[in-house]
């Protein structure tokens, strides 16, 4: 009963064949090769229109990297306070932007709220030097808690941004749940909403190591290969990474396995809803599920085998646990098989 992170599950076969199967012969180096030109015209006929595409290896560089494409001197990312680039990256973004700051916005849910994102950016004065100067928005869909922005939700936020000069940056990490969560497409659910970058990931959801950074005005990319080079995720053989978008997008098997997760957590939350021992600690709509449960509870289930990771309270939520209990994420993913849900769920019972 593995429910500690999607992170922990294998590749799917079909990428370990893409793998095998592009990995014998020569091909031209450093992204140059007839499959990495033929995957960049895959992301255009994704997203519906011309992008840029760059491949790197961690959703950690493709958030820092992106971030650092716009950054300004004094530069200011506004994102969640609960973010992933906030809390989850080691300073990351902030070392690959030679500073740029994260300034924290609130929301309920880990999403930003509109409101509350305006009267941060306000804070910030047109020519008050001291104070740096705003340089992006950074929303992560879906969030850090499994929840998801509506398309109305992302419109308005992207127009806030874009009131100010400022780039809208996604983190995707687990885009794919989210697309099928929310039943937009690829184009819908980003630069038809104003999101001008994309950290598109891949590595959770069934392959072994594809992350991109995807840019939907090209030439707002050009300085782009050298911020890449620069910051160590040019690799040679990128035809590899290119072979695993290859075969994810093959016959849809990217939203395959999503849906699949995205089914694995339904069933999760149906059952903590039909506990009287644990409960859903908020809703949630993707692949991640978080659970309030009875520590003895939780301590029987590890035992039994299951695997989870205890989470902190959401700082909007400082008493959301009582005494005795414990907040646990659990995370579903493509390979997760319906049969450790069931085992899962019957200790719930």
């Amino acid at each position: 009963m593995i429910f500690a992170s999607d992170n922990w599950s294998g590749a799917h076969p079909a990428i370990n064949e893409a793998l095998a199967r592009h990995g014998e012969g020569m091909a031209s180096a450093y992204g140059t090769s007839d499959l990495d030109k033929a995957v960049e015209k895959r992301f255009d006929e994704i997203f519906e229109r011309e992008v840029a595409v760059f491949f790197v290896g961690t959703g950690t560089a493709a958030n820092s990297l992106a971030l650092a494409s716009v950054n300004r001197p004094g530069g200011v990312v506004l994102c969640h306070r609960e973010a992933h680039v906030v809390e989850d990256e080691c300073g990351a973004p902030e070392f690959f932007t030679h500073g740029a700051r994260m300034a924290p916005v609130d929301g309920p849910n880990g999403l930003i709220d509109p409101a509350n994102l305006r009267r941060e950016i306000a804070r910030f004065k047109p020519g008050h030097v001291h104070a740096g100067q705003p340089m992006a928005v950074s929303i992560s869909q879906p969030g850090e808690a499994g929840t998801l922005y509506g398309a109305d939700e992302i419109e308005v936020i992207a127009g806030i941004a874009h009131e100010r000069g400022l780039t809208l940056h996604m983190d995707g990490a687990r885009f794919a749940n989210g697309l099928v969560a929310t039943g937009l497409s690829p184009a819908e659910m980003t630069w038809k909403l104003g999101v001008d970058i994309l950290s598109f990931g891949a590595t959770k959801n069934g392959c072994w190591c594809a992350e991109a950074i995807v840019v939907f005005d090209p030439e707002k990319a050009t300085q782009f290969p050298y911020i890449r080079k620069r910051g160590a995720q040019l690799f040679s053989k990128t035809r590899f990474v290119a072979a695993q978008f290859m075969a994810y997008f093959e016959a849809g098997l990217w939203l395959d396995m999503a849906g699949h997760a995205n089914r694995m957590a339904d069933r999760l939350r149906a059952a903590l809803s039909a506990s009287n021992a644990a409960r859903e600690a908020w809703p949630t709509r993707s692949n991640e599920v978080f659970a309030i449960l009875p520590k003895d509870l939780a301590t029987r289930m590890q035992a039994a085998g299951a695997v989870f990771y205890e989470w902190n309270p959401p700082h909007s939520m400082p008493d959301l646990v009582a005494e005795g209990e414990t907040l646990v994420r659990l995370v579903t993913s493509w390979s997760t098989p319906e049969a450790d849900v069931e085992r899962f769920a019957s200790f719930l019972r």
